[in-house]
């Protein structure tokens, strides 16, 4: 199996860009919540001893947490999180709050590259490449996608306390046959996208 590396990054690296950000999001597709993306700059990647790294989706919820703490605890590693939630998504769209929890993540990181995960760029004045699938090829988009998720997870735990009868803890606010039954049976909830279907009939 390939796991994401530093390919991309050592080209920039070599050109002269000192900080790098790969970024990369987790909540585009649920019904609930907000989108919260993640900026993950590598300051010295000799420093950096993490083995088979993945996309957050091809990993089990106890190694993204797993490496989620290594990844936030090492000081070779500088990162941001950026949240919009789901009052905005209606009211912009999800690509464009998308695009917004990545500039968020960035904010306090002045990356002089980007590295973005998928085929989109930002309206930013910061040179940039989108790479498809990219949490499956950039080390430091793979870092983003796990921090992300992990970020957005626990949110979604938060909110299952607050609202137990949706199983936000289990299905993380995505289209499950779960969730549809508790939707029709309780209706939406105050984080429910009101602009995704089906919770917009």
């Amino acid at each position: 199996m390939k796991y994401p590396n530093f390919t991309e990054e050592n080209k920039l690296w070599r050109k002269g860009h000192k900080l790098v950000a790969g970024l990369d999001e987790a909540g585009r597709g649920p019904l609930a919540g907000p989108v919260v993306a993640a900026a993950v700059i590598i300051l010295d990647y000799k420093k950096i001893k993490i083995e088979n790294i993945n996309d957050s989706k091809k990993l089990s919820k106890k190694q993204r947490e797993y490496f989620y703490d290594i990844l936030t605890k090492n000081k070779s590693i500088k990162w941001g999180i950026g949240a919009v939630s789901e009052k905005v998504i209606d009211k912009i769209n999800i690509l464009k709050a998308t695009k917004l929890a990545m500039k968020k993540a960035i904010k306090n990181l002045k990356p002089d590259f980007l590295l973005v995960d998928g085929n989109f760029k930002l309206d930013l004045d910061i040179a940039q490449k989108s790479i498809i699938k990219g949490d499956e090829k950039v080390f430091s988009i793979s870092a983003a996608s796990i921090i992300a998720k992990v970020t957005r997870d626990r949110l979604m735990q938060k909110y299952h306390k607050k609202y137990p009868e949706y199983g936000f803890s289990q299905h993380k606010g995505y289209g499950t046959k779960a969730h549809f039954a508790s939707l029709q049976k309780f209706g939406p909830c105050k984080i429910h996208r009101k602009s995704f279907y089906p919770v917009s009939l």
